[in-house]
């Protein structure tokens, strides 16, 4: 059985990683310890997201629920496709964290170490398809005018090859990573050192 380690309430450069208080790994209910030394265990260590969403463990436990159920479905959407959605709409919404991490899993998921930072920085002018930059459209309007989404915008959706399953799929999860953004943001979480070399080699 792998031993717990203590969860770091300081990056290496003595930065905190929440303005809440971050619970020790071996305190937490059995089943969010498990999850994160399974992370841990895939990745070499552990996100501060984990750590610092534990502070609440029902609320880590629905969080977690929910993005599963949008990061990991099957459907038209690609893995790379979903963190791209993540990666321009936590731009947005000025979220370092979800940035930093995401694009991390966007280099690896698209095997491409150049796209992260240009989705981040302007999707417009990124090397994606003109499919995926009517997705990052739709996900950006979701994102922030979320009140002047209409038809046009499903016509147009559609127009690129995709149903409604997928259209509620990219608007799930520019509104999700909407509430990630914005804790993320109040509690201050610092992205882990580790996320930003990630993926950056060609492959």
């Amino acid at each position: 059985m792998t031993t717990p380690t203590p969860a770091p309430t300081m990056s290496p450069a003595t930065h905190p990683i929440s303005r809440f208080p971050v619970p020790e790994i071996a305190d937490l209910p059995e089943d969010i310890r498990a999850r994160i030394l399974a992370v841990q265990e895939k990745s070499g260590f552990v996100p501060n997201v984990f750590l610092v969403l534990a502070h609440r463990p029902d609320e880590f436990r629905a969080f977690f629920a929910y993005h599963d159920a949008l990061m990991d479905k099957k459907g038209n959407l690609s893995k790379a496709e979903r963190e791209m959605i993540v990666v321009a709409t936590s731009n947005a919404n000025q979220c370092q964290y979800c940035v930093v991490a995401h694009g991390a899993i966007l280099r690896i998921r698209a095997k491409n170490p150049l796209i992260a930072d240009q989705v981040a920085i302007n999707y417009r002018k990124a090397d994606i398809t003109p499919r995926q930059a009517a997705m990052l459209d739709f996900a950006m309007k979701v994102s922030t005018q979320a009140h002047a989404v209409g038809d046009a915008d499903f016509a147009t959706l559609k127009q690129h090859g995709f149903d409604m399953d997928d259209i509620w799929d990219i608007a799930g999860i520019a509104a999700f990573f909407g509430l990630s953004n914005r804790m993320a943001n109040v509690t201050s979480m610092r992205p882990n050192d580790e996320f930003y070399s990630m993926g950056r080699a060609a492959p």
